[in-house]
């Protein structure tokens, strides 16, 4: 089992918090996806003929593909690797890009889940991110798309943003389970750099998130949302039975996945490989044959700390036999290591490590004890 992201660099806007890789120049686009296709040949021995169970488009913004040069993506994967027939192929989207024509195209060449970029359903918090669509039109986008049959639908929403109030929250949440979709992606805003958000903050334009009141709303999510039908499953991930994210959890469980476009990343168990992050860059390389990616060989500690850092985000843990595979007599150490922790925030019995509740609000300090 193994999975395929593609990386789509292409916005028409720049939101204020985002640092992935994208441009606003969309003269490019399908000279970027002659590229992607290209890639796919290169790469075709990359994931070992290992049945491809899941195939990402992300971004950027995907949606602004045509379906047409979404599906011949699609179609170049398929003729290289062997793609379950059942197979979850989901496309991050942004609600300003979806009518009904484009949703209906989307359904015909086989995506089968969306991602939908909503962030918020409150249009002064989406003026504040610099976003395109407004709260309507995500619910309008939302219901339309389960018109046209998507039954599998995922939706972003950021909390912690610096004037936000506990009232604001709860209408996002209360506005977000009464759309029936199927899963709902909650992170917390984190301030990266290069943003347009952290040159205000350190400008003064701008105050800064409030610490205490994101962990507030996180714990508002995991008190709310499973009481509405939707399972915790990874800190930021909430699922409706049978729709947990099949793709990012096999990220999580070390599942091995190839990275197409600029800036992607690889993985195959024993190495890490990542995409030039220029699009120019990586145009040029591959139309003349250059190497247009870096390589990691991954240590015994690199590998632990991976499987450390992975599995306890998620409901499943740390597990001994994963740990095991890679080095038998580390499992001892990381029990020990855990053991230690403050009472109530691990869950530790003979096959696993867990986060507690309480755990889950100060998980990136955990993490970092349990690492070697």
């Amino acid at each position: 089992m193994a999975g395929i992201y593609i990386h789509i660099p292409f916005c028409r806007r720049a939101c204020h918090y985002c640092d992935f890789h994208f441009t606003t120049n969309l003269k490019n686009t399908k000279a970027l996806v002659d590229a992607i296709v290209k890639e796919i040949g290169i790469r075709k021995s990359y994931l070992k003929n290992e049945n491809i169970s899941t195939i990402y488009f992300g971004g950027g913004t995907p949606s602004l593909l045509d379906p047409a040069d979404i599906a011949l993506i699609i179609d170049e994967i398929r003729s290289h690797n062997q793609v379950d027939v059942h197979a979850e192929i989901t496309l991050e989207a942004n609600p300003e890009d979806l009518k009904a024509e484009k949703l209906s195209g989307l359904r015909k060449i086989g995506i089968n889940r969306l991602s939908l970029g909503t962030q918020s359903f409150i249009d002064s918090e989406l003026t504040w991110m610099n976003r395109m669509h407004t709260s309507e039109q995500a619910k309008s986008v939302i219901s339309q798309a389960q018109k046209e049959g998507f039954d599998n639908i995922s939706i972003d929403l950021i909390f912690g943003l610096p004037d936000q109030t506990a009232e604001d929250w709860q209408f996002n949440l209360d506005t977000a389970i009464g759309l029936n979709v199927q899963h709902i992606s909650s992170y917390s805003l984190t301030v990266e750099p290069k943003t347009v958000l952290h040159n205000n903050i350190s400008k003064g334009l701008q105050s800064s998130p409030n610490e205490d009141a994101a962990a507030n709303y996180l714990q508002m999510n995991m008190n709310q949302l499973p009481k509405a039908g939707f399972e915790h499953y990874e800190i930021s991930n909430y699922a409706q039975e049978g729709f947990i994210s099949q793709h990012n959890s096999s990220y999580w469980k070390g599942v091995p996945y190839l990275g197409l476009g600029p800036s992607a990343h690889s993985f195959n168990g024993e190495s890490r490989q990542w995409n030039v992050r220029s699009n120019a860059a990586y145009m040029s390389k591959l139309n003349s044959n250059g190497s247009f990616f870096e390589v990691e060989t991954l240590t015994e500690k690199d590998r632990l700390n991976e499987l450390i850092l992975t599995g306890l985000r998620t409901k499943w843990g740390i597990q001994k036999s994963d740990i095991e595979k890679v080095a038998p007599s580390s499992w001892s150490v990381i029990e020990k290591a855990a053991i230690t922790q403050t009472a109530g925030l691990l869950n530790i019995n003979a096959q696993s490590i867990r986060l507690t509740p309480q755990g889950v609000l100060v998980a990136d300090n955990l993490t970092s004890e349990l690492f070697f």
